[in-house]
């Protein structure tokens, strides 16, 4: 299994900037990032500079979102649902993606619910709910 450092994310989003903007050919994984990083200009500052990147601290209390945690749920949701796992995301994030018109808004509503079942796992130190977590999804993709 590869663990990559908070570092390592970090250096490879922002290369993965760097390569878009230069007209670089990217490989499948970077293609994925390239495309979420596209759909949040308003990170495009935090991918710019690697060494700033790697050194900054993001604080909840200062409002701001932490651009590599949200892009890297954005991946997490891309890469489970390419593989179907846990068994049933595909099928409730197309659900919540045909529901709000928007992969782009269903990615978001899928995020509370990882982070929910992450939270949850993390809290009563058991392995995550997968089933919790799509229930979540579908729960979302069911209500208005």
């Amino acid at each position: 299994m590869f663990t990559p450092s908070q570092s390592d994310v970090r250096t490879f989003f922002c290369a993965v900037y760097a390569k878009s903007l230069a007209g670089s050919p990217l490989d499948a994984m970077e293609t994925i990032v390239s495309q979420w990083i596209d759909e949040h200009p308003e990170y495009h500052a935090d991918f710019a500079d690697a060494e700033a990147a790697v050194a900054k601290m993001y604080d909840v209390d200062s409002g701001k979102t932490n651009p590599f945690l949200h892009l890297s749920m954005h991946l997490t949701i891309s890469e489970q649902c390419s593989i179907d796992q846990p068994r049933g995301i595909r099928q409730a994030v197309e659900l919540l993606t045909a529901r709000r018109n928007s992969l782009h808004a269903a990615h978001h509503e899928t995020m509370d619910c990882l982070g929910q079942m992450v939270w949850e796992s993390q809290r009563a130190g058991r392995t995550p709910d997968g089933a919790a977590y799509i229930d979540c999804v579908q729960r979302h993709a069911t209500r208005d």
